[in-house]
């Protein structure tokens, strides 16, 4: 078995420990997680393991033969080739190997030499490229290139071509390729839209080599690792687990180390009040002394609080009132060139506070449309319509980006502020890490998640009740994406957002835009939904519902499975999007499928034969029993609710806070099932009562 073991590896910059002492061994089968601050090490310690950076002090031991790939953060561009030929460059290694059989070939023939090593040798390198897949090489190649998102036109582009972005998925695809032993991915991610994010899940999950990564994603972090490794204060420690598991353990131990932090903390301001009274007179300059001695050895002992611990806190403005109907669109279609439609005659409703996610793969359109909603692109055609009182806020994929300069992050808020704020700036940005001297820092020095939180603050400055969002979370840690995902579930106000965080997306969606590419074979096709599926309008399908609901409504069709309404798990009308999804499903397919159900249900008695009728009857049976049974289920539901409801007023649950907290949790999603079966019980009371 391959393996990789490094041993008590140090490494300093300047005065700061970055490594220290730290050991780990990674081998086939590994499936880990890098966890740790921003600017714990984590980049810093990848780059030893690959043998890119030399450590202090400290051994690397390696399996003979045994391959490392490292993936960077960033930094790679290509130039020169195709994509086609650039991705053959991955092969290199076998491209190696087959020298060295021509050669071994060659020494062969001549029969002064010793055979039986060169043979023995000959039949390795023969095994390798066979199990490799050596001979398959070009289907490799373009079997993860699709899957991460390249279409079989671009593998003849030139690579020059592609974007920063893509650029960091062809050198993506190459590690891929390359089917090291041991391959170290920091953050492989971050520019990855969900369905490539999904490949790379299954690439990884059936990977037979080990692998070490670092993401801030924590849904794709779950579904691939099985042990998580956490670096802090230069330390390495190992989790076994997932990383919610990782997250739950870590949780207890960082309360018991905040605990000791805060005993701490008032132990040294004790002992420097007493230095500050005492220190000047000469009747207690003994037991001052004294004191600042116990005051050094606690100082040099003190806890560290990990950086993580330091959260963002914030939420938005209270949203000013608008009325029901937020955004009308008509007919929106949009082309770059004239000749292929990005957005084909797309109609949609929004209604107040609603979470709409966008979907759909590279180029479908997502982040036209939202320029579009967000008045950024004016030149396409139909028409978009806001509410009475609608304001809106916007944060594109490249907010982060457009901050730069030598402005400092104080000088450039109070720029954005309106005046009445200038004098909470100061506490705003604390609330967003930016503390202290930080507040000084040039635009230009800002890593990629300290901009992105500087656009998110941006939008905290005036009050909106629409906010439009693509891709809100990119370079922002955990912690950050879970402050931002909490202020959005309080926000009063409507959201639209296209995001490739699935965890993110599950928590906030409330109904599904699905958008795809142009098909050409689709032109002039007319979709005839039936009751209670979602309608195709050219590229756009409206799901209503959470994303789950979305994820199996998905399979449900590709399995070729036929749904009934409200037996879908989460989906059947998710609180908040089951309404205005029926409102734009009507709008898009020209007509109410719900109308259309109704006529179907209670048809003219001469118009239909025998058989029709029979049919209908059969299935308007069908309806009564669901719809019975929905009933009975809402009120053992509620019936349940109200004990678990009655047990928070008991001493003994509200006194213990842990006991409190998870019967609450219970009430909320009891409460939330309560709202799935309402609304997918009055979805089959409608089809009835036609």
């Amino acid at each position: 078995m391959a393996f990789v073991q490094f041993s008590k590896v140090s490494l300093a910059f300047g005065d700061r420990d970055i490594l220290k002492d730290v050991s780990v061994n990674l081998s086939a089968g590994t499936k880990a997680a890098l966890s740790g601050a921003n600017g714990s090490g984590k980049s810093t310690l990848m780059k030893i393991m690959a043998g890119e950076l030399a450590p202090d002090s400290g051994q690397r031991i390696a399996q003979k033969d045994a391959r490392i790939v490292y993936l960077p953060q960033s930094g790679i561009v290509h130039a020169g080739c195709t994509l086609r030929q650039e991705a053959d460059r991955a092969f290199d290694y076998g491209y190696q190997l087959q020298r060295e059989l021509e050669e071994i070939g060659d020494a062969l023939k001549d029969s002064s030499q010793k055979s039986g090593p060169l043979l023995e040798r000959h039949h390795q390198i023969t095994t390798w490229l066979e199990e490799s897949g050596w001979y398959r090489r070009e289907a490799q190649a373009e079997q993860v290139l699709l899957g991460l998102g390249f279409s079989r036109r671009d593998l003849e582009r030139q690579t020059q071509e592609f974007s920063g972005g893509w650029q960091m998925r062809i050198a993506l695809a190459k590690a891929l390729m390359q089917r090291p032993d041991i391959l170290l991915l920091d953050e492989p991610t971050n520019y990855l839209d969900l369905e490539a994010r999904n490949w790379l899940e299954e690439f990884l999950n059936s990977f037979s080599g080990g692998f070490l990564l670092v993401s801030h994603d924590r849904y794709f972090l779950d579904t691939t690792v099985t042990e998580v490794y956490e670096l802090f204060n230069g330390q390495l420690r190992r989790y076994a687990g997932n990383y919610t598991n990782y997250e739950k353990v870590r949780q207890v131990e960082l309360e018991s180390l905040m605990a000791t932090y805060q005993q701490q903390e008032e132990e040294i301001r004790k002992l420097e009040d007493f230095i500050r009274r005492f220190g000047a007179k000469a009747t207690k300059a003994a037991q001052a002394q004294e004191r600042q001695k116990m005051l050094d050895r606690l100082l040099a002992q003190q806890v560290q609080i990990p950086e993580s611990l330091k959260k963002m806190r914030f939420t938005f403005p209270p949203a000013p009132h608008s009325g029901r109907l937020v955004l009308t669109l008509e007919g929106v279609s949009k082309s770059y060139d004239g000749v292929h439609q990005v957005l084909s005659q797309l109609d949609l409703v929004l209604e107040k506070g609603e979470r709409l996610v966008v979907v759909g793969c590279n180029g479908s359109g997502k982040t036209t449309l939202l320029k579009i909603l967000a008045k950024e692109d004016a030149s396409f055609e139909g028409s978009v319509r806001e509410g009475a009182g609608v304001a809106v806020g916007y944060f594109s994929q490249d907010s982060a980006e457009r901050i730069c300069g030598s402005t400092t992050v104080l000088e450039y808020i109070e720029g954005q502020a309106p005046l009445e704020l200038v004098p909470r700036v100061r506490d705003m940005l604390g609330s967003f890490l930016f503390r202290g001297d930080d507040v000084f820092k040039s635009l230009d020095v800002l890593s990629g998640g300290e901009k992105s939180r500087l656009a998110l603050l941006q939008l905290l400055l005036r009050p909106v009740n629409l906010l439009i969002l693509d891709e809100p979370t990119n370079h922002l840690d955990l912690h950050s994406k879970d402050v931002l995902l909490e202020a959005l579930k309080d926000f009063g106000g409507t959201v639209v957002f296209v995001s490739h965080d699935r965890g993110f997306i599950q928590s906030l969606a409330t109904r599904v835009l699905e958008l795809s590419p142009p098909l050409e074979s689709l032109a002039g096709e007319a979709g005839v939904a039936q009751a209670g599926t979602p309608t195709s309008c050219g590229r756009a399908r409206n799901f209503p519902g959470s994303y789950e609901y979305y994820l199996e409504r998905i399979a449900a069709e590709a399995e070729g499975r036929e749904v009934v309404p409200g037996q879908l798990g989460s989906g059947s009308g998710a609180s908040g999007g089951r309404q205005s999804g029926q409102s734009a499903l009507a709008s898009s397919a020209g007509g109410s499928s719900t109308s259309s159900s109704r006529a179907a249900s209670m048809p003219s008695t001469g118009a239909l034969q025998y058989e029709e009728q029979k049919k209908l009857k059969n299935q308007r049976r069908k309806l009564e029993r669901e719809e019975e049974r929905l009933l009975e289920e809402i009120a053992a539901v509620e019936e349940e609710k109200q004990q678990l409801e009655n047990q928070l007023a008991q001493p003994e649950v509200y006194s213990d806070a842990q006991k409190s907290r998870q019967v609450q949790a219970a009430v909320e999603a009891l409460a939330t099932k309560i709202d799935q079966l309402t609304a997918a019980w009055e979805e089959v009371s409608a089809q009835l009562e036609g």
